[in-house]
């Protein structure tokens, strides 16, 4: 299978790290704005095409897929372009900043038919499916998920502390890995959501700091804080507390509510959660079926974030 790659940044390095240990898959293309960055990324990981304009990929024929690792602002409209020149694709998260947007892509997947997978990695890390094994089986129930996503971003720098040409946005990036989380172990919909957010950053302007509060008809809760002024331990931590037990996930880490290590090395081909998400794109093309965190199945969670954006707005 040939894939394009396009966004050669930190999560870009983070897919073609995890592609270099499937079989089967081979990168033949990267697409990014910095020729120089393009070059360096395709001579280390031995690819030969690169270009500066996804559409020059897109015309190649014997790209299969394409996976986008661009800024937020143009996730929607590059899926679309990549379904509609007949490349499957698998687009990072978020899939867009607006449900008008969200509602397109699936629309264009349903119309070609192409495999659209969205990069909800927190369904395949294997914390994570350690405790979706267990909550599909009825051994454990939510009662309650408390979430921190912490960050220190006062400028804007990505992961690796390089300058972002785009600005990043806690409600439709980050939240929707934990509106989305939360849904999908609980197998529920959410029925009630509340937002509120601290002062607009002057010059980024968005919001640094954000606390968000969830329901499922069923009654499990979701607490949800988030922010860019976190000046301490980064990354997000999930605690999960059920009827049957408590539980802390960070990354591929699990522990239970006094800090006893779980053993989750087992749980699946591999401890990368972006590899194992990959996998999963490759296998539903290889397979013709639809993917797990396929467009269709996390737009409700992007509805979510749509409500709460406008909740926000109205209380401006």
């Amino acid at each position: 299978m040939k894939i394009a790659l396009a966004g050669p940044g930190a999560f870009g390095i983070k897919h073609l790290d995890g592609i270099r240990k499937i079989d089967g898959v081979e990168v033949v293309s990267i697409i990014g704005r910095d020729k120089e960055k393009n070059r360096q990324v395709a001579e280390k990981y031995g690819v030969a095409h690169t270009t500066t304009e996804l559409e020059e990929s897109l015309a190649l024929p014997e790209v299969d897929a394409v996976i986008l690792c661009t800024p937020t602002q143009m996730h929607a409209a590059q899926a679309i372009q990549c379904m509609r020149a007949g490349k499957h694709v698998e687009v990072e998260i978020p899939l867009a900043d607006s449900w008008a947007d969200a509602e397109e892509v699936l629309k264009v997947q349903r119309e070609t038919g192409k495999v659209c997978m969205v990069g909800h990695t927190r369904r395949f890390n294997p914390s994570h499916q350690w405790l979706n094994k267990k909550l599909r089986a009825g051994e454990l129930h939510i009662q309650q998920m408390d979430v921190q996503t912490y960050f220190f971003r006062r400028s804007n720098l990505n992961a690796l502390g390089e300058p972002r040409s785009w600005t990043d946005h806690l409600l439709w990036h980050h939240a929707a890995h934990t509106v989305d989380l939360f849904q999908y172990q609980t197998g529920d919909e959410v029925i009630a959501a509340n937002a509120v957010e601290g002062p607009i950053h002057p010059e980024l302007g968005i919001a640094m700091d954000m606390s968000i509060q969830l329901k499922t008809r069923a009654g499990s809760i979701c607490t949800l804080s988030l922010s860019f002024n976190n000046d301490g331990p980064l990354g997000t931590f999930f605690r999960y507390i059920c009827d049957k037990g408590t539980y802390i996930a960070r990354y591929d880490d699990l522990v239970n509510g006094r800090e006893e290590p779980i053993d989750v090395s087992r749980v699946d081909v591999s401890m990368n959660g972006i590899e194992l998400q990959d996998r999963e794109f490759f296998a539903a093309i290889r397979e013709g079926r639809e993917p797990n965190a396929s467009v269709a199945s996390v737009l409700p969670c992007y509805k979510v974030l749509y409500d709460l954006e406008q909740q926000l707005e109205d209380a401006k």
